[in-house]
C-alpha cells in the first residue's frame, strides 16, 4: 500500500441533533439529546417506546420526486452526501469538466439496508396481493442502496461500494475509501454510513435481545455511556458522509482541509455472533492497526470518539481496548461518547461520529458525554462531561466502531 496522504475536504450530516454539520456541531457542544418517545400508535404495545428520530426530516430537503422513490435510509444518506459534496466545493466539478468522474468514487455503508421499504411491501402483499407491491422495491431495499444513488448524484464513476458490518459498517466504509485512495483506484471518495431502522420490528427484536434500554424516564437521560446506571443502547437514525481526498489533489484545487485520514484497522473477533469479547482483544488489534498504518505513536493520541453506546459489557471493554493500545497515556486521552445524545445509529454511527471527531480536532474541543452521573469504576478513563479543549500542535484522534458478528473497526485522523 502507498504512503498516498489523504484529507477531508468535505462534511455533511443529518441526525437526532441536527439536520446539518453546523447545527449538529452545536448541539453536541451544549449537549443537547436528540432523543423522544415515540408518539405512533404501532409504539403502543413496544417494550421500547423511545429513539432518536432525525431533527429534519429528509423530504423536507430532498426534491419530492427524487424522495418518493428512495427508502429513508437513501433519504438520508443523500441529504448528507448532498451536504458534503457542496461543503468539498465539489458539487458541479464533474458536470463542468473540472473533476473527472472516473477518479471519483463512493463508499457509503448501511448495517441493515432498506428494512422499512422491505417490511411496509411485506404488509402490501399480505394486506393487497402481489399486483400492489412497489415495483421500485427491490432497488430501494437492497443495501448498496445509497452507495448507488449517491453515486448517480455526484456523477461518480470509480465504483460505489457498500461495506456491511453492522454497528461498524459507517467507519469501514470510511476505511475502504481510504485505501481506495491509496490503491491509485480514486482521487476523491464520498465516504460514510447510513441507517433508518426506527419501525416495530427491530425494536422489538433489539428489545427482546436485550441490547436496547428499557429504562421508562425522561427519554434524554437513557443513553448514559460508562455510567453505572447504563442498561442499553438508544436506536437512533441518520447519515454522515465525508468526502476524503488525495493530498496533492485537494491542494491542486485549493480545498480546504479540514483534518489527514492517518490509518484505518479492521479485524474480527471470532467470539460471539452479538457480545464483543469481554477482553476487548479484536478492538485492541483494530486500534494498534490503525495506529500502525498511519505510523502513528500511541502517545500523540489525544482524543478518542469511543463506541461507547451504553450496554453493560461493551463500554467496560472498550476501556480495556484503550488501556491495552495506548498503556499509561490511555488516562490522559479525552475521551467521549456522543452516541449519549445521538443514539446509536448503527451502520450509520462510525460515519456520524468520524464527522463529530474531524470537527473536534478542527476546533480542538471535544464535545461531552451527557448523563455520566456516576462512572462505573471499572471504566478508568478520562471522560469529558462537558466541552473540553483539546491541545494545541500536531495531536491524533481515534474514531473506533464494533458490531454484532464481532466486527472491529478504528480509523485515526490526525490534525492538519
Amino acid at each position: 500500500m502507498s504512503r498516498t496522504r489523504v484529507v477531508v475536504t468535505g462534511l455533511g450530516t443529518t441526525n437526532p441533533v441536527g439536520g446539518d454539520v453546523a447545527s449538529t456541531w452545536e448541539a453536541l457542544l451544549a449537549g443537547r439529546s436528540g432523543i423522544r418517545a415515540l408518539t405512533e400508535e404501532w409504539a403502543e404495545e413496544l417494550p421500547v417506546r423511545i429513539a432518536g428520530r432525525a431533527a429534519v426530516e429528509p423530504t423536507e430537503v430532498l426534491d419530492r420526486v427524487v424522495a418518493r422513490r428512495l427508502d429513508r435510509s437513501t433519504q438520508l444518506a443523500l441529504v448528507a452526501a448532498q451536504e458534503a459534496w457542496r461543503d468539498a466545493g465539489l458539487e458541479d466539478a464533474i458536470s463542468s469538466g473540472a473533476l473527472d468522474g472516473e477518479r471519483v468514487g463512493v463508499a457509503v455503508a448501511s448495517g441493515i439496508g432498506g428494512v422499512t421499504t422491505l417490511l411496509s411491501n411485506y404488509d402490501t402483499l399480505k394486506e393487497k396481493g402481489p399486483r400492489r407491491v412497489s415495483p421500485l422495491a427491490v432497488p430501494m431495499l437492497m443495501p448498496n442502496a445509497p452507495a448507488a444513488n449517491i453515486s448517480l448524484y455526484a456523477g461518480a464513476k470509480a465504483g460505489a461500494h457498500t461495506s456491511v458490518s453492522a454497528c461498524a459498517s459507517g467507519n469501514e466504509g470510511i476505511a475502504l475509501a481510504l485505501d481506495q485512495i491509496r490503491l491509485g483506484r480514486a482521487d476523491v471518495m464520498i465516504a460514510g454510513g447510513t441507517e433508518a431502522a426506527i419501525h416495530p420490528l427491530p425494536i422489538a427484536a433489539f428489545a427482546n435481545m436485550m441490547a436496547l434500554s428499557k429504562n421508562q424516564g425522561d427519554p434524554t437521560t437513557v443513553s448514559r455511556p460508562w455510567d453505572t446506571g447504563r442498561d442499553g443502547f438508544v436506536l437512533g437514525e441518520g447519515a454522515g458522509v465525508l468526502v476524503l481526498e488525495r493530498l496533492e489533489h485537494a491542494q491542486a484545487r485549493g480545498a480546504r482541509i479540514y483534518a489527514e485520514v492517518l490509518g484505518a484497522g479492521i479485524t474480527a473477533d471470532s467470539h460471539d455472533i452479538a457480545q464483543p469479547d469481554p477482553a476487548g482483544r479484536g478492538g485492541a488489534r483494530a486500534i494498534v492497526r490503525a495506529l500502525t498504518d498511519g505510523e502513528v505513536d500511541p502517545s500523540a493520541v489525544a482524543h478518542v470518539n469511543a463506541h461507547a453506546t451504553s450496554t453493560p459489557q461493551g463500554d467496560v471493554a472498550e476501556s480495556l481496548m484503550l488501556h491495552a493500545t495506548l498503556g499509561a497515556h490511555a488516562t490522559d486521552v479525552v475521551v467521549t461518547s456522543t452516541k449519549s445524545m445521538t443514539g446509536h445509529l448503527l451502520g450509520g454511527a462510525g460515519a456520524l461520529e468520524a464527522v463529530a471527531t474531524v470537527l473536534a480536532l478542527q476546533n480542538r474541543v471535544s464535545p461531552p458525554t451527557i448523563n455520566l452521573d456516576e462512572q462505573d469504576p471499572q471504566v478508568e478513563l478520562d471522560i469529558a462531561t462537558k466541552p473540553r479543549d483539546l491541545p494545541l500542535g500536531t495531536i491524533v484522534a481515534l474514531n473506533n466502531s464494533f458490531g454484532f458478528g464481532g466486527a472491529n473497526v478504528a480509523v485515526a485522523f490526525g490534525s492538519f
